[in-house]
């Protein structure tokens, strides 16, 4: 259940045998079907989520009504209103699938106990956060800097992958941008590749 998971953080550490299944005791499963919530607006985000199979999204809901996606979390990412999850303050965020999922669940208690017994973890966690705060950054100043064809593009180039699984008024919210700017930005690029 736990492969991705474990080969995801291979990337940053090596744990030892021990150390996985110490790891492992403090994770829990959960699936989550299709257009299920994980986490809504106004509840405390008691959990770093990662997606061992499947889709999520995180997004907030404007007083139109109106979804800004913030985050999409494919397979090997994690995902949480990292704000809530620290402060214990009600999330400003849903979290829901946009796939079936398979997840791997770890409470803040399970993070704080799993950095002090196993301490690579410490600075694992110090790297997640410092990739957070770097992607985030970057992601503002994009929507800042880009124009329409440059922020669909650099989004196309570094994961194909999701154009292809998430509906295009889900990019242009991620962007964004309304779907009939998105589309109209498409169509132009498509013109000039002629």
């Amino acid at each position: 259940m736990y492969d991705l998971f474990f080969k995801t953080l291979s990337q940053k550490i090596e744990l030892t045998a021990d150390e996985k299944e110490l790891f492992a005791s403090y994770l829990t499963p959960k699936k989550l079907r299709r257009k299920q919530y994980i986490l809504q607006e106004g509840e405390v985000s008691r959990h770093t989520i990662f997606v061992e199979k499947g889709l999520l999204r995180s997004y907030a809901v404007d007083d139109k009504g109106t979804e800004r996606i913030i985050q999409f979390a494919p397979e090997g990412w994690f995902i949480s209103d990292l704000y809530s999850y620290i402060t214990g303050e009600p999330s400003v965020f849903n979290i829901d699938a946009l796939e079936d999922c398979e997840l791997v669940l770890i409470s803040k208690n399970a993070t704080d106990e799993l950095r002090a017994r196993i301490p690579k973890y410490l600075e694992y966690s110090f790297l997640q956060m410092q990739n957070a705060y770097v992607a985030t950054q970057r992601r503002l100043f994009d929507m800042v800097n880009l124009s329409t064809e440059e922020k669909y593009s650099k989004l196309a180039a570094k994961y194909p992958d999701l154009l292809q699984r998430v509906p295009q008024h889900m990019i242009a919210s991620y962007l964004g941008l309304t779907p009939e700017t998105l589309s109209r930005a498409r169509r132009q690029m498509a013109l000039r590749k002629r």
